[in-house]
């Protein structure tokens, strides 16, 4: 009997503990995080955009009248004067080419072929293909006069006029030149617009009724 008494005593004794604890909740801490949270802008690093452009120098090009000193006295008596001469065609431009023997210049209309042609590579290697096939492009100074039609066809008129330059330097030149296509006058033009219809082509569009 003692001992069940004694075992009652100690169970009570642990249920008036348990009681306590949940009685009191504040004995356990539990950190809470709090209502407001202060936010600083000016904590945050702040990234400036910096955007640099960079200008890209103008091409240093000689002055019309230094070219047009320098091809008069490479070319005493004019164009026609001169021995290896040839003309080229091409659509409705036209181009009368002298060849001396240089460094490899190439001068149209008393300015710089790279500022005449406006730097388009495809132009540029119109005019240099002929000489490049026969190995002769730092042997030659090439003058050109170009009119008519735009700088694509004139810059296609110029290789034919190199072309048919380079055949007064040599006859052995024809073989390569012709394999290559460079003798060949392109004849195409543009088609002339027809009566009724709105381009060479084109029909206006078909109307039943």
């Amino acid at each position: 009997m003692a001992l069940s008494i004694s075992s009652l005593t100690s169970s009570l004794s642990s249920l008036s503990f348990s009681s306590q604890i949940s009685r009191n909740p504040s004995s356990i801490s539990i950190a809470q995080p709090p209502k407001t949270l202060p936010i600083s802008l000016s904590s945050k690093p702040t990234r400036s955009l910096s955007i640099s452009a960079t200008v890209a120098a103008p091409v240093e090009t000689e002055p019309v009248e230094n070219l047009k000193k320098f091809v008069k006295s490479r070319l005493p008596g004019g164009f026609a004067a001169q021995t290896i001469i040839g003309t080229g065609r091409r659509k409705c431009a036209i181009a009368r080419v002298v060849l001396q023997e240089g460094t490899g210049k190439f001068i149209i209309n008393y300015r710089d072929a790279k500022e005449y042609l406006q730097g388009n590579p495809l132009w540029l290697q119109y005019i240099k293909v002929p000489l490049v096939t026969l190995g002769y492009e730092t042997s030659y100074d090439v003058f050109v006069k170009a009119h008519g039609g735009g700088l694509s066809g004139q810059a296609q008129a110029i290789s034919l006029g190199i072309a048919r330059a380079l055949l007064k330097v040599s006859a052995d030149h024809r073989s390569p030149l012709k394999k290559e296509g460079l003798l060949t006058r392109d004849s195409r033009v543009v088609e002339r617009k027809k009566v009724g219809l709105k381009k060479a082509r084109k029909a206006p569009q078909f109307s039943k009724r």
